[in-house]
């Protein structure tokens, strides 16, 4: 696997946590407790902060970067991710915030400076356009993403399962 440092930034795997040997990850980046990152994903917080919180899987392909800090923006966009969240394979994410018990359909696409609260669900190959505010309970499609419809019981029991199955697998790893 690929971890390293970039400038002055190290980054923090909890020992729980695994990264495949196959991942990227660079810089400025924490990665949770019983969280996984799978093959080929590329993590990588040079301008910014990447945050993933606990139980939290980022899968195969995944790209996941930050906007620098700026005059216009002195805060720039890191990206935040929370507890209990399944990335998809080959997501994209970017500098934006995604909540807990959040699922993210594959080959989405979050831009820069969106708020994803807790418990949505993101449907594979949606586009969330920049600085977006998603609304907690509901599920989101399209290209770009519009809310459809809420979320069941059924499904948000699915968030917790999800990330109960990938620290399983992790580590079985």
């Amino acid at each position: 696997m690929s971890i390293r440092g970039f400038q002055e930034h190290r980054v923090r795997v909890d020992e729980l946590a695994f990264v495949d040997s196959s991942a990227e990850v660079i810089g400025n980046v924490i990665i949770g407790k019983d969280s996984s990152v799978w093959p080929t994903a590329v993590i990588r917080g040079d301008v910014n902060q990447i945050t993933i919180g606990e139980r939290t899987s980022i899968q195969d392909g995944c790209v996941l970067h930050v906007s620098h800090k700026s005059e216009d923006n002195p805060e720039g966009h890191p990206l935040r991710i929370g507890n209990d969240v399944t990335v998809g394979h080959r997501v994209i994410l970017h500098g934006c915030r995604v909540g807990n018990r959040v699922l993210i359909g594959m080959g989405s696409i979050i831009m820069d400076g969106v708020v994803v609260p807790d418990e949505v669900v993101i449907a594979a190959g949606s586009l969330v356009s920049p600085g977006k505010q998603l609304e907690s309970g509901y599920l989101y499609l399209g290209a770009p993403a519009k809310r459809a419809r809420p979320l069941t019981e059924e499904e948000k029991q699915f968030f917790r399962y999800s990330a109960d199955h990938y620290v399983k697998l992790k580590n079985l790893y």
